[in-house]
Order: structure tokens, then C-alpha cells, then sequence
């Protein structure tokens, strides 16, 4: 493994510590790596030690580089220098991703605390958004005022540009409210992005890695917490495929960054049910296919323009992805094929940049 620190900002005192593990040779098959850049949390007054280098650690362990930036605080940190910080480190890590053997397009992010505020401001607002972000017990909201007057509100910031988020909190913790969280799931929710989430039974403010280099073992803590470690390196190997056997790289990822395909060129059944019958050709098609199955009165395409469906059910039934509602209309899988391959056809009349 080599250690690479390089200062970004000498006034300021900003820097990245670099962790990049070695590459093929007896590695088969891996000649790059994903990288995770950790945001150390600290209420904007300093960058804590205890969630820098042993989150780092962690996923070295996994089998990711690793990078700590120690962006600008105390004096320095009137907004929006830590989120310039993110971006100088961001373009430094693509810039050395060859010479690093970094996949430039597989960075992930993690904050702590005031770090997981800055991790949620690179995922909503910043030019070079991550491809990934980890929160832990994240200020987010205007909770954000209490440690930086200056920051911004990230939870009004969630777009549908917005990547795949992973979050954990206790539900206790006494200095970042657990509301935080939910209020950023809620509006990662609203706008359909993929995120998992763990909010644990009890447990303190700043836990890190939670083992006991960190964490004391006399700390009143749900012996559960240290889960999240393992938790989120399964879920970024889902999000951005994990590590192949045969030379061939990254394997492909098991999970989009939507629940739904809503944002592609054509529709398809794996678009919602408010998006195809949305556009006059795809209701055609799907309507088609509602009118001939059994329970059709119910889920027929007469019923939804005609608006005769209950407002709060008609709601849900928009939600619905087009393959989970046919589920219900026990429309078979010869069925499906052949309706996606229809609704392949028909060009999706939303643009990916409309925010929806």
C-alpha cells in the first residue's frame, strides 16, 4: 500500500491523505479500484482523528482506496470553502486516476457528523457529485445552523441527480437529532433515489467505526452499531458492482441509481405507471394490455383517463413500477416481454433534466 498527503490549500490547512492499494500482479484481475473519500466529521471546528484513518482503514480492508480530506474549519470554514475543498480533492482524484488507478467514475463519499453534512452537500450540490455517499449521523436541514451559520440546507438540495445515498443514525443521538436522516430519506424518497438505511436502537453521537480502538467497550451502545461497516461495503458493491474474477474488472452493479427507469431514452416496464400512461403511445400500448387481462375493470386503461380511480389510490397506482402493477393484473411473463419490447419502441417524452 502507499501513502500519498498532498496539501490543497496551505492557508487554509486543507489536504488529502491518499491510501492506494496495489493493483494487478497477484491482485488478478483487478487494474483499478473504486475509491472512498472520507469526510471527517467535527461540527465544522475541526477534523476528528477518530473518523479518518480508521474509516479509511475499513475500506482499504474491502478492497477500495481511500482518501481523508481534512477541508477547511474553525476560522476558515464560512461556507462555501468545505465545499470547494470537495471539489479541488474530487478533480485531483480523476486527474490521478490513472496514475492512481482509480475507476474515476466509481468515487464514493462518507461524512461524519458536519463531514456528512459536506457529504450531502457534494451529493446534491456539487459540480462533481459523487457516485455514491455514506452519511453518518449527518447534519442535514437547518440543523445545519447550530455548527455553520453559513452552510446551506441539504435536504431542500436533493435532486434527481442526487447518487445513491447509504445512511446511518441511532435513534437517540442527543447532538445530531435522528430527524436529520429521515428527513433526507424522505426526500430522497420523493425523488426516487436508491438509498438503504439503518437507524439503530441507542447509541451516542460520533461513534466512527464503533469498534473498541474507537469506541470504548463501556460506551451504552446497541452491539448492532458496528454493522454499518460490513452493511455499507455490501451495498457499494451493489451499487457499483463488485470485484470480478477473470480479468474482466468490476462485475456489473445489482442495483440502479432509481428505483425506476423513468430517466431513460424509451419506456419500459420498468417505468412507473404514471410515466407511460403519461405519454399518449405508451397508454395506448399498456392500456391495450390492461383492458385483456383478468381483473381488467379494476386496472384498465378506460378507468385511469377517464379519472374515476379515488385520487389517493390512483396516487399510489402512478408510483407503482409498470412490471409490479401487471403483477396484480396477473399478466403473465410472455406478456411482459412482449409489452416491454412495445414500450422499448416509444421514446420516453420527459427529459432526463426536467427534475422529475
Amino acid at each position: 500500500m502507499n501513502r500519498e498527503v498532498v496539501v490543497l490549500n496551505r492557508e487554509r490547512n486543507v489536504s488529502l491523505t491518499a491510501y492506494l492499494l496495489e493493483v494487478g500482479g497477484e491482485y488478478r484481475g483487478i487494474a483499478r479500484r473504486p475509491l472512498v473519500l472520507v469526510l471527517p466529521g467535527g461540527g465544522y471546528r475541526s477534523c476528528s482523528d477518530r473518523e479518518a484513518d480508521p474509516v479509511a482503514l475499513a475500506y482499504l480492508k474491502a478492497g477500495y482506496h481511500a482518501a481523508v480530506l481534512r477541508y477547511s474549519v474553525g476560522v476558515h470554514a464560512d461556507w462555501p470553502h468545505p465545499l470547494e475543498d470537495y471539489e479541488q480533492a474530487m478533480e485531483f482524484l480523476k486527474e490521478k486516476a490513472g496514475a492512481w488507478s482509480i475507476y474515476d467514475d466509481k468515487i464514493a463519499v462518507i461524512g461524519f457528523s458536519a463531514g456528512g453534512h459536506l457529504a450531502a452537500a457534494a451529493a446534491t450540490m456539487a459540480k462533481n457529485r459523487p457516485a455514491a455517499a455514506i452519511l453518518g449521523y449527518a447534519v442535514a436541514g437547518e440543523d445545519v445552523k447550530c455548527c455553520s451559520p453559513t452552510a446551506p440546507d441539504t435536504v431542500s438540495a436533493v435532486d434527481r441527480q442526487t447518487p445513491p445515498c447509504f445512511l446511518f443514525h441511532t435513534r437517540d443521538d442527543n447532538v445530531v437529532p435522528v430527524m436529520n436522516s429521515i428527513r433526507f430519506m424522505e426526500a430522497l424518497a420523493e425523488h426516487d433515489i436508491t438509498f438503504e438505511s439503518h437507524i439503530y436502537s441507542y447509541g451516542p453521537h460520533g461513534f466512527s467505526t464503533c469498534d473498541t480502538s474507537v469506541q470504548g467497550p463501556s460506551t451504552r451502545i446497541s452491539r448492532r452499531v458496528p454493522n454499518w461497516v460490513p452493511d455499507s461495503v455490501g451495498w457499494l458493491r451493489e451499487v457499483f458492482g463488485d470485484f470480478g474474477d477473470r480479468g474482466e474488472g468490476l462485475l456489473e452493479p445489482e442495483v440502479r441509481a432509481h428505483l425506476s427507469e423513468d430517466d431513460g431514452q424509451f419506456l419500459s416496464v420498468g417505468c412507473t405507471m404514471g410515466r407511460v400512461m403519461g405519454n399518449p403511445k405508451g397508454a395506448e400500448v399498456l392500456g391495450a394490455v390492461l383492458a385483456r387481462a383478468e381483473g381488467g375493470e379494476a386496472w384498465g386503461s378506460p378507468l385511469l383517463q377517464a379519472g374515476e380511480m379515488p385520487p389517493e389510490l390512483k396516487k399510489t397506482v402512478d408510483r407503482m413500477l409498470v412490471r409490479d402493477a401487471l403483477g396484480f393484473a396477473r399478466i403473465g411473463q410472455d406478456v411482459l416481454e412482449a409489452l416491454d419490447r412495445r414500450l422499448g419502441e416509444i421514446p420516453n417524452n420527459v427529459s432526463k433534466d426536467s427534475g422529475d
